[in-house]
């Protein structure tokens, strides 16, 4: 007779706990198209998430022949982190999207990590013609044997190039294209065409700084500069580097901005994205500053870059909207994670000195026509707003800079508090009683960040959704981004004065926003 070897308790709810991830992501996709699609208890229905599993990393941000391209990191067989392909998804406006096959899979190089993209319109690479250039991807190979083994030069990076705008990809047979010296983080390739020397340059992260090499064609590559051992924050690995040419609103000038995440070490915790603003003079990149300054004051918005490319030449932006404090916990199922709305940036003089703004394309922020008014002194009643559409909304209003608060609830007792402290000159989020926060500790903190009220009119513009908000002050001055689960939409909005000056609110708009998925 056969018997069975006995099974640890342990492994046995593992395997049932990895049983039903894998039945929500089978379900989820016999849902695609049907009456439940995106209808998941805390799906966004205006930000991009995948239709199931899971994502983290925007990569291989490009725009070519009318279309918007967003790759990202994506494990299609769970909703936790694993074997790392490229998804894709393509857009014509970046607030629809349509989803694509998968693009890239792992090989004999390794898993697929993150990279860029970029139209080789000088057919330098040989890969395509004038006529038809290639779309050439640059990516990180992360070879697991090699980390398992213990050694240190399992990170190398490698190319695949598209004759099709993207929908079919030929792995290069001459990867990888750059070898690994002995790091043990030497990664997240961000390239672009270089005016200045006529070649492209292509940024790399290698542990706590970052390098930057040049090539005539995308396949041979030379190290020319490196920056960051002695500057900016190092409480963590650095990741997805970016840079790129911005002019300063109202002057002639123009000053080059780097992107550097970090994991951990961002200010509210966990994982953050810092910048540094300077001079770039085609091979090597200094700094204006000596402290570190952050692209979101928020928790939730990770290992974001901008587009090539872009047909006016925007700077457009996107980001991961999570945290890798708990962004393997968060209460879904059949899909994990959502990018932030694209954003486009500028640089503005804000207190003397040149600082980044930014704030969501045009077409998700349509000008207010609203002339409602609302005073409300301290001590008196708040303002008490009911309304269905709050968790899928656009609230906005101009007032005159004083302390404000706002307390989004739900007849569940759960409240999500937004505070703008015109004393502390601070602006504070507190999530502890949204909703789900019990899946890790650190989601309950409260963030903060830094403000510097405007004398006069100032204005706050909040994106809702059903798992999100993003918050805009001044224009995009201060920006906040933040994860939240409640368990039933918020339906009620209370703006109240917590000083002893009269709060004046201008314009006051809640607008509600349709869902993308068509």
């Amino acid at each position: 007779m056969f018997s069975a070897p006995k099974v640890p308790f342990l492994i046995i709810v593992l395997i049932v706990l990895g049983a039903c991830k894998n039945s929500s992501i089978q379900e989820a996709q016999m849902n695609k198209k049907g009456p439940n699609y995106y209808t998941e208890a805390h799906r966004p229905q205006y930000h991009f998430s995948p239709e199931t599993a899971w994502m983290n990393d925007p990569n291989g941000l490009v725009y070519h022949q009318g279309v918007y391209h967003l790759f990202y990191q994506y494990h299609p067989s769970d909703i936790v982190w694993g074997p790392m392909h490229w998804g894709h998804a393509t857009s014509t406006d970046m607030i629809h999207w349509e989803h694509k096959p998968i693009a890239l899979f792992p090989d004999k190089h390794g898993y697929i990590f993150s990279g860029s993209a970029v139209v080789d319109h000088k057919n330098t690479s040989g890969f395509g013609t004038l006529k038809n250039p290639a779309l050439v991807a640059i990516f990180t190979y992360h070879l697991m044997e090699g980390e398992k083994a213990g050694l240190t030069d399992y990170q190398t990076q490698g190319i695949a190039y598209s004759l099709d705008n993207g929908d079919s990809w030929s792995v290069y047979d001459g990867n990888p294209v750059i070898g690994n010296p002995g790091m043990k983080d030497f990664r997240d390739p961000k390239v672009f065409w270089n005016e200045q020397t006529e070649a492209w340059t292509l940024l790399l992260v290698a542990g706590d700084h970052l390098q930057i090499w040049g090539s005539d064609n995308l396949k041979d590559w030379q190290q020319q500069s490196k920056f960051g051992e002695d500057q900016g924050a190092h409480g963590g690995v650095w990741e997805c580097p970016d840079l790129f040419p911005l002019s300063v609103a109202g002057t002639d000038a123009q000053k080059w901005v780097l992107f550097i995440s970090i994991n951990p070490g961002a200010p509210n915790g966990g994982s953050g994205t810092q910048y540094f603003i300077g001079n770039f003079d085609g091979k090597t990149f200094t700094s204006d500053q000596t402290e570190a300054l952050w692209v979101d004051g928020g928790t939730d918005n990770y290992a974001g870059v901008t587009y090539n490319n872009t047909p006016d030449n925007n700077r457009l932006f996107m980001g991961w909207m999570s945290n890798w404090n708990y962004a393997q916990l968060t209460p879904t199922q059949a899909w994990r994670s959502a990018m932030t709305l694209p954003r486009t940036l500028h640089l503005e003089t804000v207190g003397g000195a040149d600082r980044l703004v930014s704030m969501p394309l045009a077409a998700m922020n349509p000008e207010n026509n609203s002339s409602v008014r609302y005073e409300i002194a301290a001590g008196s009643n708040p303002l008490s707003v009911a309304s269905v559409a709050l968790n899928q909304s656009q609230i906005r209003f101009n007032w005159n800079g004083t302390s404000v608060n706002l307390d989004f609830s739900n007849n569940e007792g759960q409240v999500l508090s937004l505070k703008l402290d015109a004393t502390a000159k601070t602006i504070t989020l507190d999530r502890s009683k949204s909703g789900s926060v019990d899946f890790e500790e650190r989601f309950k903190n409260e963030q903060q960040m830094d403000w510097s009220p405007l004398e006069g009119q100032n204005d706050l513009n909040i994106y809702m959704d059903a798992s999100s908000i993003e918050v805009f002050v001044n224009g995009g001055q201060s920006v906040l981004t933040a994860q939240f689960f409640n368990l039933k939409p918020y339906a009620h909005l209370e703006i109240s004065q917590p000083s002893e000056e009269l709060l004046v609110l201008e314009n006051f708009e809640i607008r509600p926003i349709d869902r993308i998925w068509r």
